[in-house]
């Protein structure tokens, strides 16, 4: 069994990073129908569940903290917006300047990784400035009331927010003229990063954990102290933290549910309906 474990340390990350966006790859070049990204999505979610049970980083953190179906209210909505925005990208489209300069001729793989590179670098601004934007923080705040680290955490966001954020981060993509294809890449890419972001599962990934935004660095994200939990901000990779001067790891670190919330909001809402309001409760 202990063979097993080291196994799945050392896989998951890239069964999940490298062998779910190929498969998605080979899907989209064959010409299979979108319904089947959306299934991998679900099915990879289902692994990571399964491994997050086989190989907890914190075994606590997956018992439900009275989140479980807010958790997944959030997840059926700002994925479900998510694909519908996708649906909707030939409208965008016509309606916005297109520079018509993407790189179609690239192979797929290619366009996807430099649509990938874009996106981190948008999403990674808006989420530096949403910790220190103060209309922004108030629905950000959502997202790190958190008192667990699990799967699902990547998409509990205030939906305003990740409008805000995917803004910032799609918005250039479609100025450029991204293909249809490429865009339906790019939003199984983020779920799954997403995914392994917020995983509760004990990987391992070496030197990687200085270079990619995973679980093993972005926890210290969470932390609910502002002092040092204003690090790690990237989506994909800690590039841009490492140039903000935002990056942060301590491998002797470990984490519990009391290092994690809102330091000066202990009663945040936890309830869906709740946490959608709280946001302009704040601003009166």
């Amino acid at each position: 069994m202990n063979g097993i474990r080291w196994v799945l340390r050392l896989g998951f990350v890239p069964f999940v990073l490298l062998g779910g966006n190929a498969l998605a790859l080979t899907l989209v070049s064959m010409g299979g129908h979108h319904v089947w990204l959306a299934a991998l999505i679900v099915g990879v979610i289902f692994v990571a569940f399964l491994v997050e049970r086989l190989i907890p980083y914190n075994p606590d953190w997956n018992l439900s903290h009275q989140d479980r179906w807010r958790d997944r209210v959030h997840f059926v909505v700002n994925e479900g917006a998510n694909f519908l925005s996708i649906l909707g990208l030939p409208f965008l489209a016509a309606l916005l300047p297109n520079f018509g300069v993407w790189p179609s001729h690239w192979p797929l793989w290619g366009q996807l990784l430099l649509a990938i590179g874009i996106v981190d670098f948008g999403i990674t601004m808006a989420h530096f400035a949403s910790h220190r934007i103060n209309w922004l923080w108030r629905f950000h705040a959502v997202h790190h009331s958190v008192k667990r680290m699990y799967g699902f955490n990547g998409l509990m966001k205030h939906p305003l927010h990740q409008l805000i954020e995917g803004v910032c981060g799609v918005l250039p993509v479609i100025l450029l003229g991204v293909p249809q294809d490429v865009a339906w890449l790019l939003v199984v890419a983020i779920a799954l990063q997403l995914l392994l972001q917020h995983s509760n599962a004990d990987v391992r990934v070496g030197p990687f954990k200085y270079v990619l935004a995973l679980a093993p660095a972005h926890r210290f994200h969470h932390l609910n102290s502002a002092r040092e939990g204003d690090v790690n901000f990237g989506l994909f990779t800690m590039v841009w933290d490492w140039l903000l001067g935002t990056a942060s790891f301590d491998p002797n670190r470990t984490f519990t549910s009391d290092d994690l919330g809102i330091e000066g909001e202990p009663d945040y809402p936890t309830d869906y309906w709740s946490q959608l309001i709280r946001p302009f409760k704040s601003m009166r």
